[in-house]
């Protein structure tokens, strides 16, 4: 290779080395949240997707099973980049579902590739890529239409700029944004060079790269003020409370089981310690309480509905980690269990 080629071979193999730095810096982090494990595996499958592009372009001689294992990656950007976002924005119809939709797309991938290796049948593969594809391009628009609500914003800040977006709004169009360009960057290498894709991937890689690194920097950086000796105002303190209480309920961010109270000032955007001082002061509550009275509430409407449906699945639909937690949760706050009180409520 010469030295133009040794920098493209280098700047788009970087991004997807970063992209699996990244895939696994987001899968492992903690507090562990499930949106953050399907944001470290869409990374993952999309590394592995430039890899297979990276070398492929460096080398037409590569091996047909790293091909393969690249494209069945790709099969899965889509539908890893849509439950990203369901999980994001609280869509509660896929949380029971998830796995089996996963776990289908797992079994087609390995029925197809054990039926019709890309070693044997490489005239098939090309149709088979056109049809993984168009299913990353249908993926994109259900995913469009899933933040919807977040793309609205984005297009009405301009007419209300008050209305900020919050870190995981951004977080949401970075990866989205991201994934409709490298989708184009493929769907256009006929007409600029195939490894186009893996060079859109190492800018957005590194576009989300910059935006962590910048927001933990801002996060220390910011000072917490001191409120102690400051009382909210009346009227300031009724308008927190409404935008607190709409949140709450509008968003469910109660169904999150690692809800925390920074997660819940960041959407607020008001410091942890103010979002403290209003419940204390406000409402003589504490964050655990004022949030298991929203997950008590919503357990009690289930518990009233739906008599076929378990303990556990009620547990974590109101965001309890375990059975063990709801138990307890519910009987502080109503005095009897969750199944007295379904019995009671036949």
């Amino acid at each position: 290779m010469n030295i133009e080629q040794q920098f493209l071979f280098f700047f788009s193999a970087l991004g997807a080395f970063n992209g699996l730095l990244l895939g696994g810096y987001f899968f492992f982090s903690k507090p562990k949240r499930v949106a953050n494990q399907f944001l470290g595996v869409l990374l993952l499958v999309m590394s592995i997707r430039i890899w297979k592009s990276v070398f492929f372009y460096f080398n037409p001689e590569l091996s047909k099973v790293f091909l393969q294992v690249g494209l069945s990656a790709c099969f899965l950007i889509g539908p890893f980049l849509y439950f990203y976002l369901c999980e994001m924005v609280k869509v509660q119809h896929h949380k029971r579902s998830w796995k089996l939709h996963l776990g289908l797309l797992v079994a087609i991938i390995i029925g197809v590739g054990i039926s019709y290796p890309f070693q044997v049948y490489p005239e098939y593969w090309r149709t088979i890529y056109l049809t993984i594809f168009y299913q990353w391009l249908v993926y994109l628009v259900v995913s469009a239409i899933t933040i919807r609500a977040v793309l609205a914003k984005v297009f009405k800040r301009s007419l209300e700029p008050q209305k900020k977006l919050t870190q995981d709004e951004i977080w949401m169009l970075s990866v989205f944004g991201g994934n409709c360009l490298i989708w184009f960057a493929y769907f256009t290498a006929s007409y600029t060079s195939y490894i186009v894709g893996a060079l859109s991937f190492s800018f957005v890689a590194y576009l989300l790269v910059l935006q962590l690194f910048f927001h933990k920097k801002n996060a220390q950086v910011d000072k917490p003020q001191k409120y102690a000796d400051k009382k909210i105002d009346d009227n300031q303190a009724q308008v927190l409370l409404a935008q607190l209480l709409e949140i709450m309920e509008h968003d469910k961010l109660y169904q999150d089981a690692n809800l925390t109270m920074p997660m819940v000032a960041k959407k607020m955007n008001i410091l942890t310690q103010r979002l403290s001082q209003l419940l204390n002061d406000n409402l003589q509550k504490s964050f655990p309480v004022f949030v298991n009275e929203y997950r008590i509430k919503q357990a009690q409407l289930l518990l009233s509905g739906d008599k076929a449906m378990k303990m556990d699945t009620i547990a974590d639909e109101c965001g309890f980690n375990s059975n063990s937690t709801f138990y307890a949760a519910f009987k502080k706050v109503t005095g009897t269990t969750p199944a007295k009180f379904r019995g009671a409520n036949i």
